[in-house]
C-alpha cells in the first residue's frame, strides 16, 4: 500500500509505536528529519513507516537503542556486509543466551527455597534465611 504524508499520529498507529516513541526516534537521529508543514506539523512518508517497523521489529527482539541505531544505518547502506549485521545479532544472541542461563538458575535457587520452605505458623524459614546471606 502506498502511503502519502500522514500525520505523527497515523505513522504511530500504522508503525505500531506510540507517537512519543516516534518523536524519540526522531530525537535519537533513528529516523532522517521529516518533512513539516507549514504550521509545523510533522509528516510522515511510507518509509519512515517502514523504518518504525524496523525499529519496533528490533525492539521486540530486545535490541539495545545502541544496536538499533548501528542496524538502521546498515540497513539503510546498500554497500554493507551482512557480516556486519551478524555479528551485531550474534553478540545480542549471546547476551540473551546469558540472560536466560542467568535466570534458569535464579528460578532453580528460588524454586528449591519455595520447597524447602514449610509455609506454616513457625517463624523458620530458609527463603528468609538464604537472603540474609
Amino acid at each position: 500500500m502506498t502511503v502519502g504524508n500522514v500525520t505523527i499520529g497515523e505513522a504511530a498507529r500504522r508503525s505500531g509505536v506510540s507517537a512519543r516513541m516516534v518523536r524519540h526516534y526522531e530525537g535519537l537521529g533513528l529516523l532522517p528529519a521529516v518533512a513539516r508543514t507549514e504550521s509545523g506539523y510533522r509528516q510522515y512518508g511510507e518509509a519512515d513507516i517502514h523504518t518504525l517497523r524496523f525499529i519496533k521489529r528490533s525492539r521486540d527482539l530486545g535490541f539495545s537503542m545502541e544496536e538499533i541505531a548501528e542496524l538502521v544505518g546498515l540497513w539503510n547502506n546498500r554497500r554493507r556486509t551482512s557480516s556486519s549485521v551478524k555479528r551485531i545479532a550474534e553478540k545480542h544472541l549471546g547476551e540473551l543466551e546469558q540472560r536466560i542461563a542467568d535466570m534458569q538458575s535464579m528460578r532453580n535457587t528460588l524454586a528449591h527455597l519455595v520447597h524447602c520452605c514449610h509455609g506454616d505458623a513457625r517463624p523458620d524459614c530458609p527463603i528468609l534465611d538464604d537472603l540474609a546471606n
